[in-house]
C-alpha cells in the first residue's frame, strides 16, 4: 500500500513538473519576442525560462535552455518567431524513498514558439 501511495505522489510530481517546464518555455518565448531586435533575444528568453523554474521550485539534475528564432510566412508577410526549448530532468530519488546517490530521473521536455512583435523595432 505503501509503495502505491509513493507511486502516485511521484507521479504527481512529474506531471508538475512538467506543467511547470512547459510554462518555461512558454516564459522564455513570450520574453524574447518581447525584445526589439533578434540580436537581443537569446539572453533575455534564456533568463526568464531559468526565473521561472526556480519560482516554482523544480530542481534540474541537468538542464538546457535552447532559444532559437525563425521565419513564418504569412500573407500579410513574414514575422519572426522566437521558439524555446526547455531541457530539464528531475531526480525522483527522493520520493520513491531510494538512496540519494542513486540518480532516479525523469527527463522533461517543453516547448513553445512565440510570434515577435513586428512593431517593436527600434
Amino acid at each position: 500500500m505503501v509503495g502505491l501511495v509513493l507511486l502516485a505522489i511521484a507521479a504527481g510530481r512529474v506531471q508538475t513538473a512538467a506543467g511547470t517546464v512547459e510554462a518555461a518555455a512558454r516564459a522564455g518565448a513570450r520574453t524574447g519576442s518581447l525584445q526589439r531586435s533578434v540580436a537581443g533575444v537569446d539572453q533575455p528568453a534564456r533568463d526568464s525560462a531559468l526565473a521561472t523554474l526556480r519560482q516554482q521550485g523544480v530542481s534540474c539534475r541537468e538542464q538546457d535552455v535552447r532559444v532559437s528564432t525563425g521565419e513564418l510566412q504569412l500573407e500579410g508577410g513574414p514575422v519572426v518567431t522566437v521558439k524555446v526549448t526547455v531541457v530539464c530532468d528531475v531526480e525522483l530519488a527522493d520520493l520513491l524513498g531510494g538512496p540519494s546517490g542513486v540518480p532516479v530521473t525523469k527527463h522533461l521536455v517543453g516547448e513553445f514558439i512565440s510570434v515577435m512583435d513586428r512593431y517593436r523595432g527600434t
